[in-house]
C-alpha cells in the first residue's frame, strides 16, 4: 500500500526537486520473427512490435495524467538483431525505426551484437552496418557487447568498434557526430536494462516485459542539504532512505503499466540518471558532500558511497530491482559534469577511475574528431577490463566530434545536452590494438 505521507513526499519531489520516471521500456522477444529472407524478417519484426506495443505510449500518458508523475520517455527494447538476422540486417533496421515511429516511442534499442567471445557472420554483418544504420535512422539505438567476466575481452571486436565509431561520427558530421550518441560498447551487458542506448531484450527474458527506469538526482541533492557537516554514516543513511522513496514510485508505475497492458512486470532500474537541467545533476550530489567540483580529490570515494547507498535503499523498495541500478555519470547529460569538464576538473582518466564504482562507464563524452581509431579502441579496452575484472557492467559511449578539437563545444539538444570536447592522451597504442585475439578471463571467473 502507498501511504498518504509517501504521496505528499512524492508530490514535493516532483514539483520542487526534478523527480521523474525516466522511462517505461517494453521488452519484446523477436526470436520467432527470424526468416532466411531479410525482407520477410523485417515485416515480421514490424508487425510484432506494432501489435505488442500499440498501447504503450497511450498507457504511459494515462498513468502520467492520473498519478501526476512525469514519465519522460516510453521506449522499446528488442532481441539482439544479430540473433534473428540471417542475411542483410539493414532492412530489419529500417523496419525497427519505422515501428518506433508508428508506436510513438522515443527510442528503440536492440540493434545489438553479443560478441564477447567471438563474432558470428550475423554479428559481422550487423557491426559493419552500424555507421550506415545510425546515419539513416532516427530512433534506433545500437550496442555491441565486447567483453564479459566469463569470456574475457574480444580484442578483435574492440579494434573494429574503434573504426566503427569513427565512421559513424563521419556519417553524421552535420550533427556533431550524433550517430555515436545512439551507439554504446559494453562489457557485461545486462538483459533487462531499460535505458538507452544500450537497452535490449536478452534471450533469458520472457516473451515481453515492462521495465521501468527511475531518476532523481535532484531529490538526493535536496535531501543531503539537510545533513550538511554530518558524518558519512548520516550521509549514506539519508541517500538510502531517499532511494527507497524514489524506487517506491517506480514500483507503482511499473505495476500500473503491467496491469493495464496485460504484460508481465520485469524490473525497476533505480539509476540516478541526470539531465542538463540545473538541479538534476549527479555531480552536484558529489559537491553537496563537500567537494568543490566533481573531479576533485575524493570524488571516487563520494561516488562509491552514493552508488552503494542507492542500491541498498532501492532493493528494500522493490522485489525486482535490475538493469544497471546505480549513478550515471554522462558528461553531456549532467550540467555539473559539463561544468567540471569545461574547467578541467574532470578528465578522461578521472572519469575512468570513477567508473570503477558506478554505473555504467564513460558515457556521452565528446572527444576530438581526429582521434585515431586505435585510441578509441584503447579507451574501450580499458573500460572493458574494469568491467571484466570487477564483475560489473561498464560501457563506452564517446562521440568523436568531426572538425572539433579539445576545448570546443558540441550541441546535441534535449536530454542529450551539450559538452566540451575533452582531450585524449596523445601517445600511440597502434601496436597494442593491432594484436587482436582475446584477453583471457580473470581467474575468479571460474566459479562453477
Amino acid at each position: 500500500m502507498i501511504e498518504t505521507g509517501e504521496i505528499l513526499q512524492t508530490m514535493r519531489m516532483i514539483q520542487e526537486e526534478n523527480f521523474d520516471i525516466r522511462t517505461i521500456t517494453l521488452g519484446i522477444n523477436l526470436l520467432d520473427c527470424s526468416d532466411p529472407v531479410p525482407s520477410r524478417c523485417a515485416e515480421r519484426v514490424y508487425d510484432k512490435i506494432c501489435r505488442v506495443a500499440r498501447d504503450l505510449v497511450a498507457t504511459g500518458e494515462h498513468i502520467e495524467t492520473e498519478f501526476g508523475i512525469p514519465i519522460v520517455n516510453k521506449r522499446i527494447s528488442v532481441t539482439p538483431v544479430s540473433l534473428i538476422c540471417q542475411g542483410d540486417p539493414i532492412p530489419i533496421a529500417r523496419a525497427l525505426d519505422r515501428a518506433a515511429r508508428e508506436t510513438g516511442v522515443n527510442f528503440l534499442g536492440g540493434y545489438t551484437a553479443l560478441a564477447q567471445k567471438g563474432l558470428t557472420l550475423a554479428d559481422e554483418r550487423l557491426i559493419a552496418s552500424i555507421p550506415e544504420v545510425m546515419a539513416e535512422t532516427e530512433l534506433l539505438c545500437a550496442s555491441v557487447n565486447v567483453a564479459s567476466t566469463r569470456a574475457g575481452i574480444n580484442m578483435n571486436a574492440v579494434r573494429e568498434m574503434g573504426e566503427i565509431i569513427l565512421e559513424t561520427a563521419r556519417r553524421t558530421a552535420d550533427r556533431d557526430g550524433l550517430g555515436c550518441a545512439k551507439l554504446v560498447v559494453f562489457a557485461n551487458a545486462v538483459e533487462d536494462n531499460p535505458f538507452m542506448a544500450g537497452a535490449f531484450c536478452g534471450v533469458g527474458e520472457p516473451e515481453c516485459a515492462i521495465n521501468v527506469g527511475v531518476s532523481g538526482p535532484g531529490v538526493v541533492k535536496v535531501a543531503l542539504e539537510q545533513v550538511r557537516g554530518e558524518p558519512f554514516d548520516i550521509v549514506a543513511e539519508t541517500i538510502k532512505r531517499t532511494a527507497f522513496k524514489i524506487t517506491r514510485v517506480g514500483q507503482l508505475v511499473a505495476r500500473e503499466a503491467s496491469q493495464r497492458l496485460g504484460i508481465p512486470f520485469g524490473i525497476v532500474d533505480l539509476s540516478l540518471a541526470p539531465t542538463p537541467a540545473r538541479g538534476d545533476s549527479v555531480a552536484h550530489i558529489l559537491t553537496e558532500m563537500g567537494l568543490e567540483m566533481a573531479g576533485a580529490p575524493g570524488t571516487t570515494a563520494a561516488l562509491a558511497l552514493l552508488n552503494d547507498a542507492v542500491k541498498k535503499g532501492g532493493v528494500m523498495a522493490s522485489n525486482h530491482v535490475g538493469g544497471l541500478s546505480g549513478a550515471f555519470i554522462p558528461v553531456s547529460e549532467d550540467i555539473g559534469m559539463i561544468e567540471a569538464a569545461a574547467k578541467g576538473a574532470l578528465t578522461l582518466e578521472k572519469l575512468e577511475a570513477m567508473t570503477c564504482v558506478c554505473s555504467v562507464g564513460l558515457d556521452m563524452i565528446a572527444i576530438p574528431g581526429d582521434t585515431p581509431a586505435a585510441a578509441i579502441s584503447g579507451i574501450i579496452a580499458d573500460e572493458a577490463a574494469i568491467g571484466m575484472v570487477n564483475q560489473k557492467t561498464t560501457a563506452v559511449r564517446v562521440i568523436p566530434a568531426p572538425g572539433k578539437k579539445a576545448g570546443d563545444r558540441v550541441e546535441f539538444g534535449g536530454l542529450l545536452g551539450f559538452a566540451p570536447v575533452m582531450p585524449v592522451n596523445p601517445y600511440g597504442n597502434d601496436a597494442f590494438i593491432a594484436r587482436g585475439g582475446r584477453i583471457p578471463a580473470p581467474l575468479h571467473s571460474l566459479r562453477n
